[in-house]
């Protein structure tokens, strides 16, 4: 694991060395072949460390000190690269060098320590060579990992360790029982490790009434990953004397001779542990039609579970335990019965840490039984420290090997540094999604490619995190993506173990910065800091964040040099006076800012390596914009409310630099009032993806929104280019005319809109774009009309479709309308609701009716909806409401979910996540069960809005608190 950053490190040092060779600075005389050199000498050494980790289970201390080491050096020479890279930015901004102006003194001092550097690469690899132990054979870490991971078996899952399981099993025996169709169903249990997958799934298979309705059952684990092995043992245990099948090695003749013994029978079978897609090599030994047989599949991976239950199948999403029974399952194991009376310490901290996983709980609680709960002062310490005892404790060895296989299993380098990326970040802290691929990008921890290209690297890493239910979701977009996540609680602990020892981050909250050389660094807790307790060396230091209260000495960036992070959106203390030496970080990548600014200085020009400008923490306050911050040789993403604070006097000459170096790719966004400014320059740059518009009360020199109307016309102008163009666009309109929307024609392509205005009718565009995929309008008028509404059910291949006004006027979605549409929802203070003919929306997953004011049905017929999937509900409907929404859903012959809200924010419609100001803060219901449906927000396969939501029965007992009205927007 150790040599996990290590790779990732040389890696990205890689790309910085070869840069510097690349761009020919005048350096000294042989410094490319000193590069190369230690390029390829680092590298042997890593590929080798690996091989060797790869080879045995055992990490000695030679093995440990050669990564240590090799870390350490692998550091200097970023620290050197990243020196060189800094001055020579440093002295252009200055305009006191030409680009190989390096002095003869620096020349002189920058060989020499390339060369010191080299010849400790040697010194490394000689002493490795030295003192490596050839090691003899030894079982595999994996194999390891899988007989600690795998409950099966594990003896310890007895009945009375079992906490909160009634309600999922009782839906599952469900689905087990169901003797129609008569076809062959798979249900899929998934989540993360630890919490209670194959419990449940043992749960159901000694279910003795169940047992008896099937002629054949069979349990095997999969966790080796050996499709011949799963047949082979399924078979030996479907009849008493197996033939040889031991010795049949060909998979097809294993699947011939299983579908053999289940021919014309109901059976029954679970397949615990399945980590990768063994289900397409196997899934055709298993008969499928006729007798109603039932595979149960349990896994952590959200890919294995669709591919499994793809077809006539049930997928089945496991939720954490509710504060209710992590309290009773943690008691249980931490308190001696002769000890059930006395006062208990207050558990909350051990709770958010074990986070409702009820394999944390079970060794956590036994862990402070030791340690002499609830009677001894020192569980308190051993709680605060929990992550330093995860390392080394025995009582937690269950727990660390389930989290030692998730992140060692990883598929590479850069996927482990990503995850321990999330360290940086406050437990429990909401992250969002875009705000951390940015910073992974940042960071360097994925390979840049260029601009617009398919797939980003950056978001694949994090769907492969989300894919193994590493991470999970909390609020979630109408179009499926994430908009924000976070780890489980003892993920989180060991993140923060492994991160904070190979010194990858320093996290600084109630005590003493101890750490000399720090590369990353995190403030949280409002923990500010002062010259007294720093004793660092800030000029090292490549990412910075603050959460709360950092103090004088963390905001003097005149310390800094070799920033290329600085996330500031959070800190409190902030203002305008910090800027202009925020300016002189020259190799900054990424700035995000909050607190108290108000205004960019000028010198913001000189960060030529920007990527990301983020002020959307200052949304209510537009910001005033140079004209050279947008000429930015780098800049991506410009996040915000801006205006263009000068105009250009030479437009011509700005329009064609914009046209052929202009890398912007996010606008989101601007204010205009009709006078000169963006509209005039969006047209010219090429490569942009996301736009965002304000449109103000026009000027007095203004003639009106032409320019705005031709720069919208030519970003959705369609081109033709095929169906992976994300083109955006979200329009604000609720302070001026929006006539000139009416005049924009056609051919024209975007995949997302959003229309807030006083919209009466639809704009002609808006049916006539193709592409378009998600749609939200939300109107500042009374009520949406008739035609608006009808013209809207041409839109052919909308998926996503969210409405939001006062109310609607009477119209019917007509047979065949919407044919593609998989999510509805309504944002109403009145309920009136359209009337849905039989073959409308025949694909709708997801009908979201967010009317506080809803009473029963409201005349709504949801059985002509056949393959939908839930139903989400408005916080404050009244309790009756909720009980006939969900007799009325176990009428349906696809039993969706009825889904009560929590807590909503719609400040941008539930779209766009560059849109949102500060995360929803998750409310957790105190009547969540361990396991939950496949329609909790924890669910992936059709998450549908931005919204904390919950079950409909244990929020029955929930009151609506004043003041819960929605006043949402798309904008």
């Amino acid at each position: 694991m150790e040599a996990a950053i290590l790779s990732g490190l040389l890696k990205i040092l890689a790309s910085r060395m070869l840069s510097l060779v690349d761009q020919k600075y005048n350096l000294y005389k042989g410094f490319k072949g000193d590069a190369e050199f230690l390029l390829k000498e680092l590298r042997m050494i890593a590929g080798a460390i690996d091989e060797q980790l790869l080879r045995t289970v055992s990490r000695g201390s030679v093995l440990l000190l050669s990564i240590e080491e090799l870390r350490d050096l692998a550091r200097d020479i970023e620290d050197c690269v990243d020196r060189i890279m800094y001055q020579k930015t440093r002295d252009q901004q200055a305009s006191l060098f030409s680009i190989n102006s390096v002095t003869g003194t620096s020349k002189l001092q920058l060989a020499k320590e390339m060369k010191k550097l080299r010849k400790r690469a040697d010194e490394a690899k000689e002493r490795r060579e030295r003192y490596t132990v050839v090691a003899g054979h030894q079982s595999s870490p994996v194999s390891s990992d899988e007989q600690r991971c795998s409950g099966a078996s594990d003896g310890r899952n007895l009945q009375a360790d079992l906490v909160g399981i009634d309600l999922p099993r009782e839906e599952l025996l469900e689905h087990l029982k169901e003797a129609e169709p008569k076809k062959l169903k798979v249900i899929s249990i998934v989540g993360f490790c630890g919490l209670g997958k194959t419990a449940l799934a043992r749960e159901l298979y000694n279910n003795s009434g169940l047992g008896r309705s099937f002629s054949k059952q069979a349990w095997v684990s999969a966790a080796h990953g050996d499709p011949s092995k799963v047949l082979r043992e399924i078979i030996g245990q479907l009849v008493s004397n197996p033939p040889s099948d031991a010795s049949v090695v060909d998979l097809d003749q294993l699947i011939v001779n299983l579908t053999d013994q289940l021919t014309n029978l109901r059976y029954f079978i679970v397949i615990d542990d399945m980590r990768k897609d063994l289900w397409s090599t196997i899934e055709s030994a298993f008969p499928k039609d006729g007798f109603s047989s039932r595979i149960v599949v349990t896994t952590t991976v959200q890919s294995v579970a669709k591919a499994c239950s793809s077809a006539n199948g049930y997928l089945y999403k496991i939720r954490r335990l509710d504060k209710i029974h992590s309290k009773k399952l943690f008691l249980k194991n931490a308190c001696p019965v002769e000890y059930q009376d006395y006062i208990q310490p207050d558990s909350v901290r051990i709770l958010k840490k074990c986070d409702g996983q009820a394999l944390a709980l079970l060794t956590v609680g036994q862990f402070l039984r030791k340690m002499g709960w609830p009677r001894e002062p020192k569980c308190e310490d051993a709680c605060n420290q929990l992550c330093n005892h995860l390392e080394d404790d025995d009582t937690l060895e269950r727990m660390r090997q389930v989290l030692i296989h998730e992140y060692s299993t990883l598929s590479c380098h850069a996927l482990k540094a990503c995850l321990l990326y999330f360290g940086m970040f406050p437990s429990g802290h909401s992250i969002r999604r875009k705000r951390l691929l940015r910073r992974w990008s940042a960071e360097g921890f994925v390979e840049a490619l260029p601009s617009g290209s398919f797939p980003d690297p950056a978001v694949e890493n994090f769907n492969k995190l989300m894919d193994r239910n590493i991470i999970q979701p909390i609020d979630l977009s109408s179009n499926e993506e994430v908009k924000t996540c976070q780890t489980y609680g003892m993920m989180r602990e060991f993140i923060l173990l492994k991160s904070i020892s190979q010194d990858f981050i320093a996290v600084f909250g109630d005590k003493k910065l101890q750490y000399q050389h720090v590369r990353r660094l995190c403030l949280q807790n409002n923990s500010a800091v002062d010259s007294s307790n720093l004793d660092i060396d800030l000029t090292l230091v490549r990412s910075l964040v603050v959460f709360g209260k950092a103090g004088k000495a963390i905001l003097d960036f005149k310390k800094y040099q070799l920033l290329r992070v600085l996330d500031l959106e959070e800190c409190t203390d902030l203002d305008d006076d910090h800027l202009s030496q925020v300016c002189n970080l020259f190799l900054l990548r990424y700035l995000s800012l909050g607190g108290k600014v108000t205004k960019l200085p000028e010198e913001i020009t000189k960060l030529k390596l920007l990527e990301t400008l983020d002020l959307r923490r200052r949304r209510e306050v537009t910001i005033n914009l140079s004209t050279e911050v947008i000429k930015l040789p780098y800049l991506i993403n410009l996040l915000g409310k801006f205006k263009l604070l000068n105009k250009a006097k030479r437009l011509n000459e700005l329009q064609k630099f914009l046209s052929e170096n202009c890398r912007l790719q996010t606008l989101a966004g601007f204010s205009t009032d009709g006078s000169e400014g963006f509209p005039e320059l969006m047209g010219h740059m090429k490569q942009l993806r996301k736009v965002k518009v304000w449109c103000t009360e026009l000027s007095a020199s203004s003639s009106g929104f032409t320019n705005l109307q031709n720069a919208i016309q030519k970003f959705i102008h369609d081109e033709q280019n095929g169906s992976n163009d994300p083109r955006s666009l979200s329009l604000n309109f609720d302070n001026c005319p929006e006539d000139f929307l009416y005049e924009i024609k056609a051919p024209c392509y975007l995949r997302s809109l959003k229309l807030h205005a006083k919209l009466l009718e639809s704009p002609k565009f808006v049916v006539l774009l193709r592409g378009l995929q998600e749609l939200c309008i939300s109107s500042s008028a009374t009520k949406l009309t008739t035609g608006l509404l009808s013209a809207l059910s041409n839109l052919r291949k909308l998926k996503y479709l969210k409405l939001i006004a006062d109310q609607l006027e009477e119209f019917i979605i007509k047979d065949n309308a919407l044919p593609s549409l998989l999510s509805l929802c309504f944002v109403l203070n009145r309920p009136t609701f359209p009337v849905i003919k039989g073959n409308a929306l025949r694909f709708l997953k997801s009908l979201q009716l967010l009317c506080k004011n809803l009473v029963g049905l409201s005349e709504i017929n949801i059985n002509c909806l056949k393959r939908l999937e839930e139903v989400v509900l408005h916080p404050c409907v009244n309790k009756a409401t909720k009980v006939t929404w969900e007799r009325a859903a176990k009428e349906h012959p696809n039993r969706p979910k009825v889904l009560v809200l929590e807590k909503v924010d719609l400040a941008d419609g539930g779209h766009e996540e560059d849109s949102d100001s500060t995360p929803t803060e998750i409310v957790t219901n105190k009547e969540s069960t361990v396991a939950g449906n496949g329609a909790d927000i924890d669910k992936q396969n059709y998450p549908t809005s931005n919204m904390s939501r919950a079950m409909v029965s244990p929020a029955l007992t929930e009151p609506c608190s004043a003041g819960n009205g929605v006043e949402p927007s798309c904008a």
